[in-house]
C-alpha cells in the first residue's frame, strides 16, 4: 500500500486537497468572553458557501452549552482566528473528518481518530406509500 507523500511542512496531500470554500469557522463564545485558548476543534462538512466548517471549542464547555450553537457560538474569519492563534494556521487545512486537540498542559496539538463528529439532523420521513403523496384537491 503506498504511503500519501507529505509536502515540505509534513501535511499529508491527501488529507488537504478537499475544494476550499468558505471563510467563517464556528468558534465558541467562551474563547472571547472567558478569553480561553481553543484547545478541542474539529472540521465538519460545510452548511453553507461561507462555511469552512471548522468548529472550535476551549474545552470547558459543557453539553449543554454546546448544544444551544444559535447562543454560544459565534461565526469569525478563519484568517483571524488563525491570527489570534498562529498554531491554528498548518490544521486549518486539513480535510473534513479531522479533530485536533490541545491539552492544557501542553502546547502542541494532537490529532484525535476516536471523536465522532456531529451532524446536522433532518427530520426527514421516508415512506412506499403513494397515498401519501396525493394532494386533497
Amino acid at each position: 500500500m503506498k504511503t500519501p507523500e507529505a509536502d515540505i511542512t509534513g501535511i499529508k496531500k491527501n488529507e488537504t486537497n478537499q475544494t476550499k470554500n468558505g471563510f467563517l469557522a464556528l468558534i465558541s463564545k467562551m474563547t472571547f468572553d472567558e478569553n480561553l485558548p481553543i484547545r478541542f476543534m474539529y472540521k465538519t462538512v460545510p452548511e453553507h458557501l461561507n462555511d469552512t466548517g471548522w468548529r472550535m471549542y476551549t474545552g470547558y464547555e459543557s453539553a449543554e452549552y454546546v448544544e444551544n450553537e444559535l447562543a454560544n457560538m459565534l461565526p469569525v474569519p478563519l484568517q483571524k482566528i488563525c491570527e489570534m492563534d498562529a498554531t491554528l494556521t498548518e490544521l486549518v487545512a486539513y480535510n473534513a473528518g479531522t479533530v485536533w486537540e490541545r491539552l492544557p498542559e501542553s502546547q502542541g496539538w494532537e490529532r484525535i481518530y476516536d471523536f465522532k463528529i456531529p451532524s446536522s439532523t433532518s427530520d426527514v420521513s421516508i415512506t412506499n406509500d403513494v397515498d401519501r403523496f396525493n394532494i386533497p384537491e
